[in-house]
């Protein structure tokens, strides 16, 4: 855990909802989360970096412009946006194969575990999925169930409909 980072927040709007962006002084992302699941983003920042105090400050134009023009129909417009973050080296494994999945594709979480090498690792492949810090940015939401239904997603199952819709994504949704 890195205990001397400073971190700094911000607030950006979005289609579903306010949005918090946490990020260090080189203009890095290090979480990304929605106003409304405040509980959870202080739960993952003291999981990846220790006690800390966030500093409010204005989001880096390039996150701003970047989220905005993904959000406007511009899909691939977050692969732009630096992010770190702490981790185990099988959680880091996990986050840079989300970034392998395209706009406008599920995986499921065992195609996940396979493609990185642990086929039967589905459930670790889920915590590591879960612990993501910087969702939409780390595409956590294109991880569906393996009969193709939509699974968990911390910023809500609602929220990750959407987003998979707004991609043109494929998934079944439970009759």
């Amino acid at each position: 855990m890195t205990s001397d980072l400073t971190l700094l927040r911000a607030a950006l709007a979005t289609p579903l909802g306010p949005a918090t962006v946490v990020f260090d002084a080189t203009g890095t992302l290090r979480a990304f989360d929605w106003e409304s699941h405040e509980a959870r983003l202080q739960r993952l920042l003291k999981r990846h970096y220790g006690e800390t105090t966030l500093k409010s400050a204005t989001a880096p134009h390039a996150f701003a412009a970047a989220f905005e023009r993904y959000f406007a129909g511009e899909l691939e417009a977050l692969t732009t946006v630096p992010w770190a973050t702490a981790g185990t080296a099988f959680q880091q494994k996990v986050w840079r194969a989300l970034c392998a999945i395209p706009a406008g594709r599920t995986e499921t979480y065992g195609q996940l575990a396979a493609r990185i090498g642990h086929p039967s690792a589905m459930r670790a492949v889920g915590l590591a999925n879960g612990a993501n810090p910087v969702g939409v940015v780390v595409p956590c939401h294109r991880v569906i169930g393996a009969n193709g239904l939509l699974t968990g997603y911390g910023g809500g199952l609602e929220r990750k409909q959407w987003l998979l819709n707004h991609e043109g994504a494929a998934y079944r949704t439970a009759a």
